[in-house]
């Protein structure tokens, strides 16, 4: 049998193909080759189990909620109309007044914020800084548990089925509302709960505990007084999207520029200083879709509040659905109002996202 001599193949196969035999032109070939590869081999996510978004979005949501309770309990009673009155008063800002002095106030002065934990501790005491952070664990774990394993479920489902096994936007997008409309139905009455303690005061109580809130709720409003504020949470799934969409771009980039500076090499390749600083890259993206997310939908959960809170005037429910909502505190509050506990809020929630969502990735990192 006649011997191949395999190096001299190599040299012809160099030389019929002179452009490969420059320095210059491998470099530009493999810099073409990862910017230019649609579904490069390591672009493609490895399949992660359905328990394990599960189990990490539980922890995630459990120590983001932990973490930022007291700016939760000042949201929630800014967003209240009782509380409104008092704070404006404060402020000296007459009702319906949607002067600059009180836009300053309200939206931009963190101070004011921790002002008014600060009174919260005095005049209540510690543990009502953490006011219904029984009912907001007992929702957020299953609710952040849901969340996740809908999203990264159904994503895998919708791309496979209708875009070739893909991930795009609009995939992120229909995935996202899936797990958004899963979780709003299954949690909101835990919510509810939670809402209705933490605007409880200290000395004209309601409630005694989370289980009195439930069952004084379902005697004077029926079991369909537990889905008070339902409509609203699903127009607060739009939030959830956008954040979701926006998360999703943002990691790709980062993905994209490591690919630029390593290739496409296995994460374990890379060394641990490289690691936690893409891991604080994808925790701090989290948390500036939340930011942008937040501004745009926002008004949605001062109606939300409003709706959960169910006060009564002249005998009769004073907020009695989505729209006749914005009508009202427009009209009686201004468009301002709208805005009611925006910086709490943000104080709450940006951080709880970027916790959050470095817990899930940690989580499922280890778990996988």
């Amino acid at each position: 049998m006649k011997k191949v001599d395999i190096e001299k193949l190599e040299t012809d196969a160099i030389e019929s193909a002179p452009f490969l035999g420059s320095d210059e032109n491998n470099a530009n070939l493999k810099s073409a080759d990862r910017l230019n590869l649609p579904n490069p081999p390591d672009d493609k996510q490895q399949p992660v189990k359905p328990w394990v978004h599960f189990v990490a979005g539980g922890i995630g949501g459990m120590a983001g909620a932990i973490v930022t309770c007291p700016f939760d309990v000042v949201k929630t009673r800014l967003q209240s109309d009782v509380f409104q009155a008092q704070y404006k008063s404060a402020a000296g800002v007459s009702k319906g007044t949607g002067g600059i002095h009180f836009i300053s106030r309200s939206l931009l002065h963190f101070k004011e914020t921790f002002g008014i934990i600060g009174n919260v501790y005095r005049q209540e005491g510690f543990r009502s800084l953490f006011k219904g952070l029984g009912p907001n664990l007992v929702g957020v774990v299953p609710a952040r548990s849901i969340n996740f394993l809908t999203y990264g479920t159904t994503k895998d489902i919708y791309s496979q089925v209708l875009n070739d096994g893909k991930e795009a936007p609009w995939i992120h997008l229909l995935a996202a509302a899936t797990a958004g409309w899963a979780t709003s139905t299954v949690t909101n009455p835990i919510w509810l709960v939670k809402t209705r303690l933490q605007l409880d005061k200290a000395g004209t109580k309601q409630y005694k505990n989370s289980m009195d809130c439930i069952k004084s709720v379902i005697k004077n409003e029926g079991i369909l007084g537990l889905y008070k504020g339902l409509s609203a949470s699903y127009l607060g799934s739009v939030e959830g999207i956008l954040q979701w969409i926006l998360y999703e771009q943002m990691k790709r980039v980062i993905k994209e520029r490591s690919i630029e500076k390593f290739g496409h090499i296995n994460e374990s390749e890379k060394n641990t200083s490289e690691k936690i600083k893409e891991w604080c890259q994808r925790s701090g993206s989290a948390g500036l879709a939340k930011f942008v997310a937040s501004i745009v939908t926002y008004p949605h959960e001062v109606v939300r509040t409003r709706l959960r809170q169910a006060p009564m005037e002249n005998g009769k429910l004073k907020y009695t659905g989505l729209v006749q909502s914005f009508r009202v505190i427009i009209k009686e509050e201004g468009f301002v109002s709208m805005y009611s506990g925006l910086t709490p809020h943000l104080l709450r929630t940006v951080p709880n996202s970027i916790i959050m969502f470095g817990t899930w990735e940690l989580v499922i990192k280890l778990l996988s």
